[in-house]
Protein backbone atom coordinates (compact mmCIF):
# COMPACT_ATOMS: atom_id res chain seq x y z
CA UNK A 1 0.00 0.00 0.00
CA UNK A 2 1.35 3.30 -1.40
CA UNK A 3 1.80 6.34 1.49
CA UNK A 4 2.91 9.63 1.60
CA UNK A 5 3.97 11.88 4.51
CA UNK A 6 4.75 15.29 3.64
CA UNK A 7 7.10 17.25 6.47
CA UNK A 8 8.75 20.67 6.74
CA UNK A 9 6.20 22.92 7.12
CA UNK A 10 6.59 25.67 9.99
CA UNK A 11 6.05 29.52 10.60
CA UNK A 12 7.69 32.06 8.75
CA UNK A 13 8.12 35.50 7.49
CA UNK A 14 7.08 37.51 4.13
CA UNK A 15 9.78 36.80 2.28
CA UNK A 16 11.40 33.53 3.50
CA UNK A 17 11.41 30.36 2.26
CA UNK A 18 10.66 26.94 3.44
CA UNK A 19 11.09 23.40 1.24
CA UNK A 20 8.20 20.92 2.32
CA UNK A 21 9.23 17.49 1.56
CA UNK A 22 7.05 14.19 0.66
CA UNK A 23 8.42 10.66 1.32
CA UNK A 24 7.18 7.81 -0.86
CA UNK A 25 6.55 4.54 1.35
CA UNK A 26 5.58 1.58 0.48
CA UNK A 27 6.39 1.38 -3.52
CA UNK A 28 8.99 2.78 -6.01
CA UNK A 29 7.62 6.30 -7.72
CA UNK A 30 8.07 5.63 -11.36
CA UNK A 31 6.03 6.74 -14.37
CA UNK A 32 3.68 8.43 -11.62
CA UNK A 33 2.34 12.20 -12.06
CA UNK A 34 2.89 13.81 -8.57
CA UNK A 35 1.35 16.99 -7.09
CA UNK A 36 1.30 19.14 -4.53
CA UNK A 37 -1.64 20.78 -3.31
CA UNK A 38 -2.74 23.23 -0.66
CA UNK A 39 -5.68 24.56 1.15
CA UNK A 40 -6.17 27.52 3.13
CA UNK A 41 -8.74 28.18 6.06
CA UNK A 42 -12.30 28.53 4.41
CA UNK A 43 -11.10 27.71 1.08
CA UNK A 44 -11.14 24.86 -1.12
CA UNK A 45 -7.74 23.18 -2.03
CA UNK A 46 -5.68 24.41 -5.07
CA UNK A 47 -3.28 22.50 -6.93
CA UNK A 48 0.26 23.84 -6.78
CA UNK A 49 2.14 22.00 -9.23
CA UNK A 50 2.83 18.95 -10.45
CA UNK A 51 5.53 16.92 -11.47
CA UNK A 52 5.48 13.97 -14.03
CA UNK A 53 8.16 11.33 -12.35
CA UNK A 54 8.50 9.53 -16.02
CA UNK A 55 11.01 12.87 -17.46
CA UNK A 56 11.06 14.98 -15.01
CA UNK A 57 8.43 17.39 -16.30
CA UNK A 58 6.86 20.29 -14.39
CA UNK A 59 4.02 22.71 -14.63
CA UNK A 60 3.00 25.31 -11.58
CA UNK A 61 -0.35 27.19 -10.74
CA UNK A 62 0.21 30.83 -11.92
CA UNK A 63 -0.11 31.91 -8.38
CA UNK A 64 3.41 30.33 -7.63
CA UNK A 65 5.45 30.24 -10.64
CA UNK A 66 8.82 31.85 -10.87
CA UNK A 67 8.53 31.23 -6.61
CA UNK A 68 8.31 27.70 -6.28
CA UNK A 69 10.04 24.22 -7.59
CA UNK A 70 9.09 21.12 -7.50
CA UNK A 71 11.86 18.25 -7.69
CA UNK A 72 11.97 14.81 -7.38
CA UNK A 73 15.00 12.54 -5.47
CA UNK A 74 14.00 8.63 -6.78
CA UNK A 75 16.75 7.75 -5.40
CA UNK A 76 15.02 8.24 -1.74
CA UNK A 77 11.58 8.57 -3.26
CA UNK A 78 11.22 11.80 -1.80
CA UNK A 79 9.05 14.65 -3.68
CA UNK A 80 10.32 17.95 -2.66
CA UNK A 81 8.92 21.44 -2.90
CA UNK A 82 10.84 24.33 -2.48
CA UNK A 83 8.79 27.76 -1.67
CA UNK A 84 10.74 31.25 -2.02
CA UNK A 85 9.83 34.65 -1.20
CA UNK A 86 7.05 33.20 0.49
CA UNK A 87 3.79 35.75 0.61
CA UNK A 88 0.87 36.00 3.28
CA UNK A 89 -1.49 33.94 0.62
CA UNK A 90 0.51 31.22 0.91
CA UNK A 91 -0.53 30.36 4.36
CA UNK A 92 -2.25 26.81 3.99
CA UNK A 93 -1.81 23.27 4.79
CA UNK A 94 0.17 21.89 1.79
CA UNK A 95 -0.63 18.41 0.89
CA UNK A 96 1.13 16.07 -1.58
CA UNK A 97 -0.45 13.17 -3.79
CA UNK A 98 -0.18 10.74 -6.52
CA UNK A 99 -1.84 9.75 -9.97
CA UNK A 100 -0.69 6.37 -11.10
CA UNK A 101 -0.24 7.41 -14.89
CA UNK A 102 1.73 10.48 -16.61
CA UNK A 103 0.20 14.14 -15.11
CA UNK A 104 -2.45 15.71 -17.75
CA UNK A 105 -4.28 19.06 -18.53
CA UNK A 106 -6.39 18.31 -15.42
CA UNK A 107 -3.31 18.18 -13.14
CA UNK A 108 -5.11 20.64 -10.58
CA UNK A 109 -7.59 18.73 -9.94
CA UNK A 110 -8.13 17.06 -6.51
CA UNK A 111 -10.08 14.06 -8.13
CA UNK A 112 -7.55 13.36 -10.75
CA UNK A 113 -5.83 11.94 -7.46
CA UNK A 114 -6.19 8.46 -5.68
CA UNK A 115 -3.56 8.91 -2.77
CA UNK A 116 -3.04 11.63 -0.49
CA UNK A 117 -0.68 12.40 2.50
CA UNK A 118 -1.97 13.90 5.80
CA UNK A 119 -0.27 17.84 4.91
CA UNK A 120 1.93 20.07 6.65
CA UNK A 121 0.73 23.04 7.75
CA UNK A 122 2.64 26.35 6.48
CA UNK A 123 2.18 29.64 7.95
CA UNK A 124 3.75 32.97 6.48
CA UNK A 125 3.50 36.87 8.62
CA UNK A 126 3.48 39.74 7.22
Amino acid sequence: QVQLVESGGGSVQAGGSLRLSCTVYGYSYNWWCMAWFRQASRKEREGVGSIYIGDGSTVYADSVKGRFTISQDNAKNILYLQMNNLIAEDTGTYYCARDPSRCTGRWYLPEEYSTWGRGTTVTVSS
